[in-house]
């Protein structure tokens, strides 16, 4: 008599388990390198537009190197005024920037963005 398989063993069950944990182990890593590589990316690029968004005020109110800048919200004001369309920039990791005076780099509290934007082009 033939007879019929109908079931997986707790052996091949197991073994599927395990498979699937070392593939979840592998890929949730990556996951989160690329979370974090995204993010102070976007921290970068908001730095760079607060950057050109000061040099901008600067020529319009010609102020000199050093010159004490006004805050974030005045950069992103409403209005023929604007040097930042779009609103006011937020950093992705929950930081804050900080626009420092002219001459200077922009920074974040939270550091990544300020870290990585010597790094990237």
């Amino acid at each position: 008599m033939k007879s019929l398989r109908r079931a997986f063993t707790l052996v091949e069950i197991m073994i599927v388990v395990l498979i699937i944990g070392i593939l979840v182990a592998i890929a949730v890593p990556n996951f989160v390198r690329a979370r974090e590589s995204a993010r102070a990316r976007a921290c970068v690029a908001n730095l760079k537009q607060i950057d050109s968004a000061k040099e901008q005020y600067a020529m319009d109110y010609k102020l000199a190197q050093g010159s004490t800048m006004p805050a974030l919200s005045v950069l992103c004001g409403a209005g023929t005024t604007t040097y930042i369309k779009g609103g006011t920039p937020t950093c992705a990791s929950s930081g804050t920037y900080t626009v420092g005076n002219l001459g200077t780099d922009p920074v974040c509290s939270i550091g990544t963005g300020a870290a990585v934007a010597h790094v990237l082009p």
